[in-house]
């Protein structure tokens, strides 16, 4: 059975999602803008925080979604800004920018 909520949705129809969610959140900002400067490193949780000023859980909350507040619709990784890494050998989770992220960055960057 296909489950429509995992559909996979088009660049083209997701690019102006990905835009409006980048607006409507300066953390979200902050937070590729910070990954597309360190690719093609990987940051954690903490890290990103300290560099973007703001709290792990805000952090959190924009890469997976948490709540009402951070709306996983709209969150870093379901939009395919983000991905995450799994470490084998530690419990932390590394973050880095995807390479449809770096492309939507550029667009929007270019605009300012």
């Amino acid at each position: 059975m296909l489950d429509y909520e995992e559909t996979v949705i088009s660049p083209d129809v997701l690019k102006p999602l990905v835009i409006r969610a980048l607006r409507r959140s300066s953390i979200r900002k902050k937070i590729a803008e910070y990954l597309f400067d360190i690719s093609p490193s990987a940051s954690y949780t903490s890290e990103i925080a300290h560099q973007v000023k703001t709290t792990p859980t805000n952090v959190i909350g924009a890469l997976r979604g948490m709540g009402s507040r951070y709306k996983e619709k709209e969150s870093l990784i379901h939009l395919n800004i983000i991905e995450p890494i799994e470490q084998h050998r530690t419990d932390i989770k590394l973050y880095r920018i995807t390479d449809f992220g770096k492309e939507i960055l550029q667009q929007v960057q270019d605009r300012h």
